[in-house]
């Protein structure tokens, strides 16, 4: 027998104890993996190229303030600014449903591809959207979702806004970090309002890069002590601020997480600690044939991370295939588009499993070693 063949049998003596053990670290790290995934989609921004040029202008006191439509004309203005468009979250009911699954955007169409400039849409498309004033455009996964084609009619039922749209859609839409949203005419929005000409956001293109911190700087400045004082910022501060307004969300799941790793420790070292227990008889024959104490570590050390090994490939591989299979967007009705366990997950989730073979085989390698050869010969006598 060899020394790789006797450590297999010893760890897989109790297979009831084995299993459960193995099942009980998978459990753990498929969620510790789980929530780590969780804690990226919420606070991890969208960013390429055209995210970085965009800047988010709102009402400094609260999101809730709107601005007025006025401003527009002072902020296209401002050295630095490429195009603007209002943006305004309209917040209506689509069939009752409770939860819509989808955005919905007042903004001005003609600037769609010069603000979001990754968003695809035909070009003839986007010419009917812009001269149907009661038209829209919605992403694709909207239209997959609910089987919708262009020519379709869909009804808003206003909540936050007292006003009911009807519109056309016009075209469909992709290409964005988010091709869940149905867009239309800020005009027609305001209309259908009574011309109360006020706006939820604005959203800005700087001309460069290099321009973006100075073109916020110089908004800010623009409106400070105003009636409408705004706050001017770059995409990924927006959505940044957006998502701390949930709380503190990164605590939360940290607390979460370590629970669930110290959860791990324990019953890992448990595990050993009972199995090592069974085996202290034949540990004190090994030890009085010569085997030395770092020898016997090995052997408890080895069988440890063999459990915690398994126990993560079940795991975060279980994890890894089910994200990836799955359509994450309809299992949460639209809340996440992307659940997505990437390499550095995965990594971390390997990471936290060796550590816990390590931790699990020191207290029955200490027991081990403080144990003379009589008394290990008695303890199951």
């Amino acid at each position: 027998m060899t020394i790789g063949t006797f450590i297999i049998k010893n760890a897989l003596r109790n297979k009831r104890r084995a299993l459960l053990s193995i099942l009980s670290v998978a459990v753990s790290l498929f969620l510790l993996v789980t929530l780590m995934v969780l804690l990226r989609e919420l606070t991890t921004p969208m960013e390429d190229a055209d995210a970085a040029m965009r800047i988010a202008v709102r009402h400094r006191v609260s999101l809730a303030n709107t601005l007025p439509y006025r401003q527009r004309a002072t902020i296209e203005r401002i050295p630095g600014v490429a195009a603007i468009t209002p943006f305004t979250f309209f917040g209506g009911k689509f069939r009752n449903e409770d939860i819509p699954s989808f955005a919905q955007f007042a903004m001005d169409p003609i600037q769609l591809t010069n603000v979001f400039g990754e968003a695809k849409l035909p070009m003839d498309q986007l010419n009917n959207w812009i001269h149907d004033r009661s038209s829209c455009i919605i992403g694709i996964k909207t239209a997959d979702m609910y089987g919708f084609k262009i020519g379709d009619k869909m009804k808003l039922v206003g909540t936050i806004w007292q006003a009911d749209l009807e519109l056309t859609i016009a075209g469909i839409y992709q290409g964005t970090p988010d091709d869940r949203n149905v867009l239309f005419h800020h005009d027609y929005m305001d209309e259908a309002c009574g011309r109360q000409g006020i706006v939820g956001t604005w959203w800005v293109r700087a001309k460069s890069l290099e321009e973006v911190p100075l073109v916020v700087e110089r908004i800010n400045k623009e409106f400070k002590n105003t009636s409408a004082e705004v706050l001017a910022e770059t995409e990924r501060s927006f959505v940044l601020g957006f998502i701390s307004m949930w709380g503190n969300i990164k605590v939360f799941i940290g607390v979460i997480c370590t629970v669930v790793v110290f959860s791990l420790i324990l019953v890992t070292a448990s595990t050993m600690s009972m199995a090592i227990r069974e085996r202290f008889r034949e540990l004190a024959i090994l030890k009085a044939l010569g085997f030395r104490r770092h020898e016997l570590f090995a052997f408890i050390l080895a069988e440890s991370f063999g459990f915690a090994f398994a126990g993560a490939v079940i795991g975060i591989g279980g994890a890894w295939m089910l994200f990836s299979n799955i359509n994450i967007t309809a299992v949460t009705k639209g809340m996440f588009v992307a659940f997505e366990l990437t390499p550095r997950i995965m990594a971390t989730g390997f990471g936290v499993g060796a550590i816990l073979g390590i931790i699990g085989s020191i207290v029955p390698a200490i027991s081990m070693a403080r144990m003379s050869v009589i008394q290990g010969l008695k303890t199951l006598d």
